[in-house]
């Protein structure tokens, strides 16, 4: 399968599932205070005025002065229902610090109630934070609450986290609960992600003695041996799940898949056609069933189920998306970009122009990428400089400079006040070693929009870097932190520059913080560092190692080695850092 062929079915199945991801945090319909418990006793005259005072700022629609006084009354009162009644006035605001308070607050006050355990680790996977997350499902479980671990699992082995974290804390969940059936099968697909398939197979043999009546486990069982390119044993193992459960949907997809996988379309055409006849009306499901296909090289049957859905009132961006780069492959440029052009600015708008540009820019077609831009620009005049960033890319990598320069001029010239324009620029001239233009026009950027936390986080890490103005430097990420306390690129410069400043302490905290968010190279660097500096230098290497099997290119981290060579990974570690691999904690 080409590449920009799995890349587009990977930009797919994340506009069709991210959701799903944060579904928990979903902000509810209507009233957000309708289904809170009543608080119609136990006041004294100012606690009443402040929580009426708080509903009347629900009422408003102003849900963050809702929220913190709420919360306010809930800790005076230490009220779980208060605290309740906060959580819901939190998920119609933006501030996922407050939300993320008023839930632990509810779940300090009502320790036996499973929806703020639910909703704090849909918080924490939102920010991704999977062992957090985990933390929390791995709380309800142990209260015998439905925990969904194995779900929990699926998603973060789709977010390409680092999984030892993760296994570290079922294992030792399991040390204490070895019959929960949810974490054996979470820890199955773990060790399966972790390429340690035989592993996995024995623990499911162990449980298929006392469990083969758990529909559960066959399908487990039968998505790991797709993924281990067994398609014989899946199928099997998914009508022997099919016995049991004959109404679930997900063998009847396994089953597929498996088929697709082994190329045997037509069988696996009936089991599409007995999903698609139960569930139509689910676009997501045509959706996943391309993307089978697609991912067998299959793509005329990816075609046939994609084609259905531009009928509907609400065609999803991802079918727009799977069509063009279908197109693209099969030769069809021109249909390719119509498809492009017709995904709404929103989910997969980025993506379907970067396609179509680097469709355009690789077939040496530079004049048609330019007047492309050209053209979206003026339909959609709000992304004018998204569209300049992804012709600038492309340009960049058919190395064509002067061409990509010209473009962000022309754009700054039709636009000479956006903002965004003017970071790209000042991005730019960083790249071109010229730090002085863009510290002035950071600085600029700053002047006129004091709050925007982009500029602050960037000016403030080059003064880190490129300088020794340590203390200003720190004043102006601490402002952008003020203003996006989560932003994992933030943490990361407060990181480093509080070890700039001499505070490894407090670095390593930021850091740890900012890797568990943004597991790239740049941060696994400066983490790495910090670690060194305080001696975990077997941490430091298996962290090394990581980042060193993440990806082809690796500057930061080439740059880190070259100064301490001792962290380079010995032969014998592997991508997950063992025999070193002590994981990373995440605090």
């Amino acid at each position: 399968m080409p590449k920009r062929l799995l890349y587009a079915a990977g930009c797919a199945a994340l506009l069709a599932g991210c959701q799903s991801m944060s579904a928990d945090t979903a902000a509810p319909v209507g009233d957000p205070m309708a289904s809170a418990p009543p608080i119609t006793r136990g006041f004294d005259a100012a606690g009443l005025s402040q929580v009426l005072l708080s509903e009347m700022a629900g009422q408003r629609g102003d849900f963050h002065r809702a929220a913190t006084g709420y919360l306010a009354a809930a800790e005076r009162y230490r009220s779980a229902a208060l605290a309740e009644r906060a959580t819901l006035a939190a998920r119609y605001t933006d501030d996922t610090g407050l939300l993320a308070t008023t839930a632990s607050r509810w779940q300090q006050y009502a320790p036996d109630d499973s929806a703020p355990e639910e909703l704090l680790s849909g918080i924490a996977i939102d920010r991704g934070d999977w062992p957090g997350a985990l933390r929390h499902r791995l709380e309800l479980a142990r209260d015998g609450q439905p925990a969904r671990l194995l779900e929990l699992v699926e998603l973060a082995i789709e977010a390409h986290t680092p999984l030892s974290p993760l296994r570290d804390q079922l294992q030792a969940f399991l040390a204490t609960h070895p019959t929960q059936l949810d974490a054996q099968l979470a820890m199955a697909r773990l060790e399966a992600a972790s390429g340690e398939a035989d592993v996995a197979q024995q623990r499911l043999a162990r449980l298929t003695r006392t469990h083969a009546a758990e529909p559960l486990l066959w399908l487990t069982r039968a998505q790991i041996a797709i993924e281990s390119g067994d398609n014989a044993q899946a199928a099997a193992l998914a009508r022997r799940g099919q016995a049991l459960a004959p109404d679930d949907a997900r063998f009847v997809l396994a089953l597929a898949q498996a088929e697709i996988a082994a190329g045997d379309l037509d069988a696996a055409e009936i089991q599409v056609n007995q999903l698609l006849a139960a569930h139509d009306n689910t676009p997501s499901l045509r959706l996943g069933l391309a993307q089978l296909y697609l991912e067998a090289g299959a793509l005329d049957p990816a075609k046939r189920l994609l084609l259905p859905l531009l009928d509907r009132d609400a065609t999803p961006p991802a079918a727009y998306l799977l069509l063009g780069t279908i197109a693209e492959s099969q030769d069809e440029p021109d249909n390719a970009l119509l498809y492009y052009r017709q995904v709404p600015p929103g989910p997969g708008f980025a993506e379907s122009r970067a396609l179509a540009v680097q469709m355009l820019v690789a077939a040496g077609r530079l004049d048609d990428a330019e007047n492309f831009l050209r053209i979206e620009s003026l339909r959609h005049p709000r992304q004018r400089a998204l569209l300049t960033q992804i012709g600038v890319q492309a340009l960049d990598a058919v190395d064509d400079s002067a061409r990509a320069d010209a473009l962000l001029a022309d754009s700054l010239a039709r636009d000479p006040d956006n903002s965004d324009l003017l970071y790209s620029r000042a991005m730019r001239d960083y790249a071109q070693g010229d730090v002085d233009a863009m510290i002035a026009t950071l600085r600029d950027i700053i002047a006129r929009e004091p709050d925007n936390a982009a500029a602050l986080n960037a000016l403030g890490y080059t003064l880190a870097t490129d300088s020794d103005r340590y203390d200003e430097a720190f004043g102006l990420i601490q402002r952008a932190h003020q203003l996006e306390p989560q932003n994992p690129a933030i943490l990361d410069s407060l990181g480093w520059v509080h070890f700039k400043r001499g505070d490894s302490d407090k670095a390593l905290g930021y850091l740890r913080r900012a890797y568990a968010g943004q597991p790239d190279q740049e941060v696994a660097a400066h983490l790495a560092e910090v670690l060194a500096a305080k001696g975990l230098d077997d941490e430091a290497r298996a962290l090394v190692a990581r980042a060193l099997a993440a990806s082809d290119e690796h500057p930061d981290i080439d740059a880190l080695l070259s100064r301490y060579p001792r962290l380079t990974p010995s032969p014998a570690s592997d991508s997950t850092g063992r025999p070193d691999d002590t994981s990373v904690p995440n605090p």
